[in-house]
């Protein structure tokens, strides 16, 4: 095994201490943060996660504090969304885009008051970006990158395990919701939010000096519930349509290519709104969707798999995985929008060869 040399450009998290002491087998890299990508196995990880409960070190979700007096106007001008009735306990799913609509990021918004956000972003160089927009238009504000690290607990559990830590208030919070929670002194944001359909939440821990403090009492108090160290998982992430900023989808696509045309607003000025305005008037040039690859388990989607209808390229794999549970090769890609129809068989070009496969409309659950 080739190992990753560690460098202070490479940094470790305020939970690393207890990812190692768990058993970390794997990891990715993710804003230059090392992000838990496996355990024991990512089909025995994800038939955990289904059924109990567990912990994930996030802290490569790395927070991007937007704060001043053109805070608010900042925010409008980074995102498609209409962010106007945004309430000061709530978070937004906001795609963000550049002066051409082609996705940078699909970041968490966390509104703490009019003057005041944090952005929850997914692995790319945002702050740079947001930075730019903030000198280019002479807005009085201050963006820099806080002492903040997400935790989050997921799982069917979630609910009791962060409620005998911070009390059963938790069980009250709405999704994309968020309370301000005590703990050691320091008021933590707990949203009901995380990277998994299994339910949970995602703890904002302001210093990252309390964050093994943290680690150790919710594992304290969820013995009996058979809580475990996790990650986001890649079986459960395909299974359920969640979308891999950088694997499915990049720069090249608009929002209306990854399924996202909801969240942009005809009637905002934001950055790349005209663009956006005539994609919409000529249709998305991609669709993203499902496939069921048949056959034997595929290997580890290192890069994107063509896909082909009748010997022509027409898409590409961008995630893949088995699934135990559905028994089949899961997958997530983007087909040319005029050329996708659910059912439809195609091929799809693995590293270990040609593989039949079917285009589905719909995600597993």
């Amino acid at each position: 095994m080739v190992a990753i040399a560690r460098s202070n450009r490479l940094r470790r998290t305020p939970f690393s201490q207890g990812v190692e002491e768990a058993g970390v087998s794997a990891y990715s890299i993710y804003n230059r943060m090392l992000l838990p990508a496996m355990f024991e196995s990512l089909a025995a990880d994800c038939e955990h996660l289904k059924q109990h409960v567990q912990v994930w070190d996030v802290a490569c979700e790395r927070q991007i504090s937007v704060k001043g007096p053109d805070a608010a106007k900042l925010m409008a001008l980074l995102t498609p969304r209409d962010l106007s009735k945004m309430a000061d306990d709530q978070c937004y799913y906001v795609p963000m885009v550049d002066q051409n609509g082609g996705m940078l990021n699909d970041p968490v918004a966390v509104k703490h008051r009019d003057d005041h956000y944090w952005i929850s972003i997914a692995d790319s160089d945002l702050l740079l970006w947001v930075k730019g927009v903030a000198a280019g238009m002479g807005l009085n504000v201050s963006v820099e990158e806080p002492d903040v690290s997400p935790l989050a607990v997921q799982g069917p559990k979630a609910d009791e395990l962060v409620a005998r830590v911070f009390g059963d208030v938790v069980r009250d919070i709405r999704f994309f919701r968020y309370k301000r929670m005590e703990f050691q002194g320091r008021d933590l944001v707990i949203a009901r939010s995380g990277y998994s359909k299994q339910g949970g939440f995602e703890i904002y821990v302001d210093g990252g000096n309390i964050g093994m403090d943290l680690w150790q009492a919710l594992f304290a108090a969820g013995q009996d519930l058979d809580v475990r160290a996790g990650g986001p998982n890649l079986i459960e992430r395909i299974e359920s349509g969640l979308l891999s900023y950088g694997n499915d989808m990049t720069a090249a696509h608009t929002p209306f290519d990854c399924g996202l045309g909801k969240f942009v607003n005809s009637d905002a000025d934001y950055i790349g709104r005209a663009a956006l305005e005539k994609s919409r008037t000529k249709g998305a040039k991609w669709q993203l969707c499902a496939l069921e690859i048949f056959g034997d388990p595929v290997p580890t989607c290192d890069r994107h798999w063509a896909i082909l209808m009748n010997g022509e390229r027409i898409g590409q794999v961008t995630s893949a995985t088995y699934s135990p549970d559905h028994k089949i090769n899961v997958a997530i890609g983007m087909v040319q929008a005029d050329r996708f129809a659910a059912g439809v068989d195609v091929e799809v070009e693995t590293q270990a060869g040609r593989c039949d496969a079917r285009l589905r409309a719909e995600f597993w659950t």
